[in-house]
């Protein structure tokens, strides 16, 4: 189940919010810029299915989006939990880091952890299979796929260049919870 809570940048214990709602996620996150939507497959797809095939069941919702954003490549990028490289990949985007372009994700399958540090506060947002979620350029946030990722995504760019991560140097990540699928809370 998808979730958000937020919390004070200073207080990675407590969170002063908390919800699974569809609707209070997106009212949370809509005023710092973050695009939250949920999308429905138009045909079945399941992790292994080629990328076309995968492109294809949310082809309206990919069109859509194209046309209102003016992204200029789509891809579909799958990690699996026996991937010999995934503590590697898990490390590359676990610190505060920011891109150049907005960066916009659509989980097919699977889960990972998007936490957003914004004025103060820190956004955890938890996407499932059925959310996209899009972070405005420029905002510092880190994403945790979990020691054993397992997801399918359909990711969306501007530019060559845009999934490029620029790091803060900051030890934020640090100090809040890092993603572990299963657990409460």
């Amino acid at each position: 189940m998808s979730r958000l809570r937020i919390f004070e940048a200073s207080n990675p214990e407590q969170p002063a919010f908390v919800s699974t709602e569809f609707e209070a996620i997106a009212r949370e996150l809509a005023p710092i810029g973050v695009g939250f939507e949920r999308w429905e497959a138009a045909q079945p797809v399941t992790p292994g299915d080629p990328p076309e095939a995968i492109m294809q069941a949310y082809r309206a919702d990919i069109d859509r989006l194209v046309a209102e954003r003016g992204f200029r490549t789509v891809d579909v990028v799958s990690i699996s939990p026996d991937n010999p490289n995934r503590e590697e990949m898990r490390r590359k985007f676990l610190d505060e880091h920011f891109h150049k372009e907005d960066e916009v994700r659509f989980f097919v399958a699977g889960s990972g952890l998007f936490t957003l540090h914004v004025n103060g506060k820190v956004y955890e947002m938890k996407c499932e299979a059925g959310d996209l979620i899009s972070v405005p350029d420029s905002t510092h946030h880190w994403f945790d796929m979990g020691p054993e990722p397992s997801f399918v995504a359909i990711r969306f760019f501007t530019e060559p260049d845009g999934w490029v991560g620029h790091f803060t140097g900051t030890d934020i990540a640090q100090r809040f919870p890092r993603y572990e699928p299963g657990q409460a809370g």
